[in-house]
């Protein structure tokens, strides 16, 4: 018999009201249960070797990316790591067209540029890897240090690539159809090195639907965290999900999932609210 484990003791919430990033929106849109146990109560699985190597990997090709557009050196940061100097050799071998808007100039551009917005009772919080405008439109830049998905709608449906435009519309003076979300993918998977574009389109109609479903999002989230004080746990997905099945608290949650090595390796099922936090894979998120 395996030993269940149970929830420890509800957490006490903070007084100030919630920050939420895009990767805490998109656990809480694929599991309001798993959002409860990782960004409320501060529980965390240890992360397997290659993965967190990976991640690792990636947060120091971030830093070298803010060295470069800062204008500091980046030798020593690449002197001895073969992957970040191909990574970066990739960069430099199109960075005139990634630091660029369209046919225009950019005006202002800002590295690791942080944003807040007030909505809904919330603190909704952003950091553009790259942030470049001019007096017509905006660009927000983001770097991937994996290949990029062959299926275009783990972007255009995640948190990152729908929040980001969203906040910036909002907190400034450009139109939602002048401010474009732009990938950078820097891994090719068995090939060269090589920089790859996903631009995520956007306009008025993707900026209130944003709008819709942050709303109906936040107010299940003030729901939920209005039931947990009282002693309820937040909801689980249905039985027959997948969530579970990759999930580090099955246990905890009582859904155990036995399972062969073939299924453990399938992919995500066509849900747009079970899509992967693709900003968790290698970066460090808020």
């Amino acid at each position: 018999m395996i030993e269940t484990l149970h929830p420890s003791p509800l957490s006490p919430l903070p007084s100030p009201p919630l920050r939420l990033s895009q990767s805490q929106l998109n656990r809480l849109a694929a599991c309001p249960r798993r959002f409860q146990h990782t960004d409320l109560e501060q529980l965390a699985a240890p992360s397997e070797p290659d993965q967190q190597e990976r991640q690792n990997q990636g947060t120091r090709f971030h830093l070298l990316m803010q060295q470069w557009l800062l204008g500091l050196p980046v030798e020593p940061l690449v002197q001895e790591d073969a992957q970040l100097q191909a990574w970066f050799d990739a960069f430099i071998a199109v960075a005139p067209k990634i630091l660029t808007l369209g046919d225009d100039r950019p005006l202002w551009g800002q590295s690791e540029h942080a944003r807040t917005l007030a909505f809904e009772g919330y603190l909704l919080t952003v950091v553009y890897d790259l942030l470049l405008a001019n007096g017509q439109q905006a660009q927000i830049l983001d770097w991937k240090t994996y290949p990029r998905p062959q299926n275009p709608r783990y972007l255009l449906q995640n948190w990152q690539t729908r929040l980001y435009p969203f906040v910036l519309a909002e907190a400034s003076d450009y139109d939602p159809d002048r401010i474009a979300m732009i990938y950078w993918f820097f891994e090719s998977g068995e090939q060269a090195p090589e920089a790859r574009r996903f631009n995520a389109p956007y306009d008025r109609s993707q900026h209130e639907q944003t709008r819709t479903d942050l709303t109906h999002l936040l107010a299940q989230l003030t729901d939920w965290l209005e039931r947990y004080q009282n002693g309820e746990p937040f909801p689980q997905v249905p039985l027959e999900s997948k969530e579970c099945d990759r999930c580090s608290f099955a246990i905890r949650c009582d859904r155990v999932v036995f399972q062969d090595h073939a299924s453990q390796t399938q992919s995500a099922p066509d849900n747009a609210f079970s899509l992967p936090n693709l900003a968790d894979i290698q970066e460090v998120s808020l």
